[in-house]
């Protein structure tokens, strides 16, 4: 708080306060804005690494998907066949 002038005229000094009250408040503001934009950012830098490395997770088990594809056609061969076989 800033020191007021006693001798200074009442209206004065509350003039002073309010000045001082209103600069305090917009300093704690400013400081409080500054953090949730920190904090916002490092979630939102956060949210976006997660998001890539879920893109990857999902390619490789597509890729994993195609392959065992690609092995049980070629361990079974033609679909044809297979379906004769449960027939019998």
């Amino acid at each position: 708080m800033a020191s007021t002038d006693p001798s200074a005229p009442k209206g004065e000094q509350e003039s002073e306060e309010s000045k001082q009250s209103t600069a305090d408040m917009t300093t704690f503001v400013q400081n409080l804005l500054m953090q949730m934009q920190t904090r916002f950012q490092a979630m939102s830098e956060s949210i976006i690494s997660k998001i890539d490395e879920m893109g990857s997770r999902i390619d490789e088990l597509e890729k994993s998907i195609n392959d065992l594809k690609a092995e049980m056609e070629t361990e079974s061969g033609p679909k044809v066949r297979s379906c004769y076989m449960f027939q019998n």
